[in-house]
């Protein structure tokens, strides 16, 4: 990555950007189970969440509740915990001491990079709300470019 920029954000697995030198961080991974419906409304909004333990879905997102949609038919997906592997897509960092102490010494590590620049749930090994990402991400261009409000950019 080095030889591609001066400085890189990374938003991926901290643990994998060092080729897992202490060990792997644990992470949850989600399985999607999409389903078109005959009916043009399934659940009334877009995001039902659900924390009971007889249901094996955690969420269902009903997508035509995001666009406002008027179609006959409806989508929704189911999203069922999945326990991660290193071929399957990382969600959601498992939080426990283990994982803490281990994410401590990659962050450490991190702490010395020059020309990267760790962010996100994954580089970060935390669970984020999106709002709060994006204030995360603003306040770090802000540290990073303290002049950039008063910079004009040149687009080539």
């Amino acid at each position: 990555m080095n030889e591609l920029a001066d400085q890189v954000i990374y938003t991926e697995m901290i643990d994998e950007y060092y080729d897992y030198k202490h060990g792997v961080l644990e992470y949850r991974s989600l399985k999607f189970e999409h389903t078109v419906l005959d009916t043009p409304n399934y659940q009334g909004n877009a995001v039902a969440n659900y924390i009971d333990s007889e249901i094996p879905y955690t969420r269902i997102i009903e997508h035509k509740h995001f666009e406002f949609g008027e179609q006959m038919n409806t989508v929704i997906t189911k999203e069922y915990p999945l326990e991660w592997t290193k071929k399957d897509e990382p969600y959601y960092p498992v939080n426990n001491s283990r994982n803490d102490q281990l994410f401590k010494i990659y962050k450490d590590m991190a702490r010395l990079e020059e020309n990267a620049i760790f962010g996100g749930r994954l580089a970060d090994y935390k669970y984020y709300d999106m709002h709060p990402v994006v204030g995360l991400a603003l306040k770090k261009v802000e540290e990073l470019f303290p002049d950039y409000r008063n910079q004009t950019m040149q687009i080539p």
